[in-house]
């Protein structure tokens, strides 16, 4: 979900030295040395996975996260959400200290390519062949890769990369002459091409597919290797996501015919594996920031398209076809959780996947469609990659990446609901001081998300965010996030509920949530704090001009004034 204002707050600075094996409280240099995991990809054959783990480097000379790309082999006979000792065992393939992501199996499954920025720090494609040997870099490209895809039969990748700076801009930033003029003179995302055959003069130059006046988007592949059908915007500005239309490009001539070019915002188009549709993410029309759409099945030769039936939330995120061309796997939030769901393309109907309750993420399946990777976290339970059979969705744990490290005690996180003022049921995460006992009245701190169609999930409350939550836990406070109308995960309806009412039917969502948790006899009313980022800094400035029952405050990234804002934000 886009949000209003997109920022980073690195909250801590520190120098510090590895985990040791025992830790006494959580502290928010603790919660930013915590690893991470991503990318997880299953190879063609079902036996193996690739996936990302991300560290924090802190040096006196650097301060960065790094990310390396590493395999597990799939065991048949592993324990789902097994011990420690009961994961697969995993090798590191890539090191150094630059990061190295996005890994994506050959369709023989013998070699890896990835994006790494070794190389003056631009992100170039490499290829590292499992049978042994050094990466070895396919590209060496200026401006730097943002995402690629291997053809069908291996001997070429598709890559997306932005134009080149002008002689004029390379003098001037050589000069120091460094200003720009927002939205002017940016560069497109064009589509390129490029052989993993050397030429008679052993060189590999990218072909360039796309030479239109419009920024490329997400790509896929057709089944027989001809074309590639992809996503374009009118631009890279974040305004312009309302003008996505779907195109298919002919990679022998780059002749390209237009797929559906309407006034919703057409995205994230897939070829079925037998080559006669294309699934395509339909947003309404037109368009609008609160967002909701369905999938629409286009025939690949072109007409009318067919659409699947609404989801719960309306926001579906397409992970791929099965192997047969008659499903279609995606997730979407619900409630404080991610939902995992399958579409019957004939039959038009969408099935929820039976699966542990916990948020999903990176779901992604292989090439043969049999299995499924993602990472799973919850509230008490950092994220790591997972596998499963498409057959019945039994997950493999693979990682256990913080298993070396003893972590702290957590505050217990629960679910709680309340009504608001009018009536209307509201859904929120109660997380509750270290060591908690029954009828304790302790310091809550109000937490509301950005958005205004963010939501609170259940991610572990240990890992990075905007706010080191397992930290205040771990220092005596309760914190209340709760997911007021405006909130994704909940229904269109739900989410499109607060349009023209900031600082209404929200904040009294909020303030009855203060008030069922005091009711609750956990909050003290004497000790309450509010704080939030993006349009949680909007809720919290408006909060502190509402009531004086909140003794302190904190307000990140705040829009406070709507006037200025809807004339100067890239969100109108």
């Amino acid at each position: 979900m886009r949000s209003l204002l997109t920022a980073s707050l690195l909250i801590v600075v520190f120098a510090g030295a590895a985990f040791a094996q025992t830790t006494v409280e959580w502290s928010p240099e603790l919660q930013v040395k915590l690893k991470t995991t991503g990318a997880p990809r299953v190879s063609p054959d079902g036996k193996r996975v690739v996936y990302t783990v991300t560290n924090a480097v802190m040096a006196p000379d650097k301060s960065e996260y790094v990310t390396q790309i590493w395999m597990a082999t799939i065991d048949g006979k592993t324990k789902p959400n097994g011990a420690q000792s009961d994961l697969p065992r995993s090798v590191q393939l890539t090191f150094g200290d630059k990061s190295s992501a996005n890994p994506k199996w050959s369709p023989d499954g013998n070699w890896i390519a990835f994006t790494s920025n070794r190389k003056d720090n631009k992100n170039n494609i490499y290829l590292l062949n499992l049978n042994g040997g050094e990466a070895e870099p396919l590209t060496d490209v200026k401006t730097g890769v943002t995402n690629f895809a291997w053809s069908p039969d291996g001997r070429s990748i598709a890559f997306r990369m932005a134009d080149a700076k002008s002689e004029e801009e390379e003098k001037n930033d050589k000069a120091k002459n460094d200003f720009r003029w927002v939205d002017e003179n940016f560069k497109m995302s064009r589509l390129y091409v490029i052989s993993l055959q050397k030429d008679a003069n052993g060189k590999r130059d990218p072909r360039k597919l796309t030479s239109e006046n419009y920024n490329v988007d997400d790509f896929d592949w057709a089944p027989d290797g001809l074309r590639i059908v992809f996503g374009h915007t009118k631009s890279p500005v974040a305004n312009e996501w309302t003008t996505s239309d779907v195109s298919i490009v002919e990679v022998a001539n780059g002749k390209v015919t237009s797929l559906t070019k309407t006034p919703a915002a057409e995205s994230s188009p897939v070829f079925s594996p037998d080559g006669k549709s294309i699934a395509v993410l339909v947003s309404d029309n037109p368009p609008r920031w609160a967002q909701s759409g369905v999938i629409q099945i286009f025939p690949a030769g072109g007409g009318a398209p067919k659409s699947v039936a609404a989801s719960y939330d309306g926001q579906p995120g397409i992970a791929g076809w099965s192997a047969d061309s008659k499903r279609i796997y995606f997730g979407e939030p619900k409630g404080t959780g991610t939902q995992l769901y399958v579409v019957d393309v004939a039959g038009n109907r969408i099935e929820e996947i039976k699966a542990t309750q916990a948020v999903y993420g990176a779901m992604s399946l292989n090439l043969s469609g049999t299995m499924v990777g993602f990472t799973r976290q919850t509230s008490d339970s950092p994220g790591d990659v997972f596998v499963a059979s498409t057959a019945d969705f039994a997950p493999i744990q693979i990682t256990r990446v913080n298993g070396d490290v003893k972590l702290p005690a957590l505050g217990r996180t629960e679910v709680v609901r309340w009504k608001s003022k009018d009536g209307k049921e509201i859904e929120g995460l109660l997380t509750y001081p270290v060591g908690y006992q029954a009828g304790q009245r302790v310091p809550l701190i109000l937490n509301v998300h950005g958005g205004p169609a963010g939501v609170f999930q259940q991610t572990f409350i240990g890992g990075r965010g905007v706010y080191p939550l397992a930290t205040f836990a771990a220092r005596g406070y309760a914190i209340l996030r709760p997911n007021p109308r405006g909130s994704s995960g909940y229904g269109t309806d739900f989410r499109r509920a607060n349009v023209k009412d900031w600082g209404m039917g929200d904040y009294q969502d909020l303030m009855t949530g203060v008030d069922h948790v005091i009711a609750m006899g956990v909050a003290d009313p004497n000790r309450l704090g509010v704080m939030g980022w993006s349009y949680g800094g909007f809720m919290t400035s408006w909060i502190v001009t509402q009531t004086k029952r909140f003794k302190a405050a904190s307000a990140g990234a705040p829009v406070t004034n709507l006037m200025s804002f809807n004339g100067t934000a890239d969100i109108p």
